[in-house]
């Protein structure tokens, strides 16, 4: 670990997300009220702290975390990857986001598999029906520039292929959906929460090489 005079919010964040696991498996497994109350010290501690490093209120990061009981796990996001040829990709403008570009996506939803979730996805934000056909990626969100928020998140990037359907030009979430070409993504203002440029540019060289091996973090 490095001098606390030479870390950055980075790992003072990774830091503040632990502490929260910590408590939280701590307040299911402790034995008796003096294990309690110190794991809910360090829980009020570690909502402090991320309430400093995200900007949310901490009323509200209590919120997010009062449901979340039991031996924490990562939360999964799944990014859904389309191609048209090799220099094209599917991305949507999120509404949640001040129209800033992604791709479709989100949370994983429980009774789904990852390859369903990027299919539901896929329909809900474009319109168009597609098949899953592999797992490009998965990544821990941690290592990769995306701003700061609560949870420890991994990321699965999902490939899939139009089977049917019509793109609508815009949805409940999405404010536009079209085929962006690799060279206008320097100047898409990106929804960087959900995906970045380093992550588009290495998902479209699985546009120009199939055969490239899964990603894992």
């Amino acid at each position: 670990m490095l001098p606390t005079s030479l870390m950055n919010p980075t790992d003072w964040l990774r830091i503040a997300q632990r502490l929260q696991a910590l408590a939280q498996t701590g307040l299911a497994y402790a034995s008796n009220g003096f294990d309690t109350e110190r794991h809910r010290e360090i829980h009020a501690l570690s909502m402090q702290m991320l309430a400093n490093l995200t900007g949310e209120p901490v009323p509200q990061l209590q919120a997010i975390f009062a449901a979340e009981t039991g031996y924490p796990t990562p939360k999964v996001d799944i990014r859904a990857v389309l191609f048209r040829g090799t220099e094209e990709v599917l991305m949507v403008q999120e509404k949640m986001d001040g129209n800033r570009w992604s791709l479709p996506g989100g949370w994983a939803d429980v009774g789904y598999t990852p390859f369903e979730v990027a299919v539901k996805e896929v329909q809900e934000e474009t319109g168009l029906e597609t098949q899953a056909v592999r797992l490009l990626a998965l990544l821990d969100k941690k290592q990769h520039h995306h701003p700061p928020q609560p949870w420890y998140v991994y990321k699965a990037f999902v490939l899939c292929r139009v089977t049917g359907g019509t793109i609508r030009p815009h949805t409940t979430e999405t404010a536009e959906v079209r085929w962006v070409h690799r060279d206008e993504l320097v100047g898409l203002e990106l929804s960087t929460d959900r995906v970045t440029l380093a992550q588009l540019e290495t998902m479209l060289a699985f546009a120009q090489n199939p055969d490239l091996p899964t990603l894992c973090d």
